[in-house]
């Protein structure tokens, strides 16, 4: 069992929201092209290093844009095409996403190594 439900949850609908992306504007069927497979590595190593852990919020509400603006913006892009066809393919993703996204404010947590 992982120790990270939040972050690995995030992971998951990031997976969902490229493949949707990557089948409906680039054609690919079974995996990623490079450019979204570069996004996609790209947008989980900022989620591995997310500050806030699992007290997260979506990356929208988040205080702290860790992404680059060009990647923010290809990110963006991704989001805003894949989120309405989310509900289609992943609704327990999406309705998980929905409520992640009522939480305004990250909490902030401290690991136990940190005390």
């Amino acid at each position: 069992m992982s120790t990270r439900p939040r972050i690995d949850r995030e992971a998951r609908t990031l997976q969902a929201m490229f493949a949707i992306y990557c089948r409906k504007k680039h054609n690919n069927q079974s995996e990623l092209c490079s450019s979204c497979q570069e996004l996609a590595e790209y947008s989980f190593n900022r989620l591995d290093r997310c500050p806030f852990k699992e007290g997260k919020t979506t990356c929208a509400n988040c205080p702290i844009h860790c992404y680059k603006p060009a990647m923010r913006e290809q990110i963006r892009d991704v989001m805003r095409f894949s989120g309405p066809r989310m509900m289609l393919d992943h609704p327990i993703l999406t309705i998980r996403h929905f409520l992640d996204d009522r939480r305004k404010e990250p909490l902030i947590t401290i690991s136990p190594a940190e005390n």
